[in-house]
């Protein structure tokens, strides 16, 4: 790492993303080894999320940056110009929405005055459709988990009825005694 560390775009999303993935080609480490670096200087990225998010176009969270460009060896001024970039980089984005929304168009960002907060959630209402809706299908409701046990129950109750009327007995001795008495009497 004797060249200097790239720096931060200021344009948009896809392009800062670009210049973590330069960053992390800068610094030659691997997704674990990122993580292991990141953990030694106190904070958390675990080496799926650094590769998820290197292979996304969004805006990773501003702690992720931090944790990344930490775990790349950035320190002092050149780290925080990173988180700079960021946050003018998703100020920028609000800012662009806002004024789309004032110009009126539709963009899902709720049109904030100076007083209210930026991170207020937005109230969209979805355009009006020109043809029907197409039916979704119902599905199938879950059977019962207590079924089985009442026809365990059930059918329980029905066997031991059997057994103790004598029905499924096999006495080979009661069947010989009674036909043997069945026919004396019958003669």
């Amino acid at each position: 790492m004797t060249t200097a560390p790239p720096t931060p775009p200021d344009t948009d999303a896809a392009a800062f993303v670009a210049a973590l993935r330069r960053l992390k080609a800068w610094s030659g480490l691997s997704y674990r080894r990122l993580e292991r670096r990141a953990a030694d200087a106190g904070h958390t990225l675990p080496y799926s999320t650094a590769a998820t998010m290197l292979g996304r176009e969004r805006l990773p969270r501003a702690e992720l940056v931090a944790a990344f460009v930490a775990a790349c060896g950035v320190r002092g001024a050149e780290a925080e110009a990173w988180l700079d970039a960021r946050s003018r980089i998703a100020c920028g984005a609000a800012d662009a929405g806002r004024a789309a929304v004032d110009a009126g168009g539709s963009v899902g960002l709720a049109a904030v005055d100076a007083g209210s907060p930026a991170w207020r959630p937005a109230v969209v209402t979805p355009p009006a459709r020109s043809e029907p809706m197409e039916a979704v299908p119902l599905r199938r409701p879950r059977p019962l988990r207590w079924a089985p046990v009442a026809a365990a129950v059930i059918l329980t109750a029905l066997l031991g009825g059997a057994l103790a009327s004598g029905d499924l007995t096999d006495d080979e001795e009661i069947r010989q005694s009674r036909t043997a008495y069945d026919v004396t009497e019958a003669r």
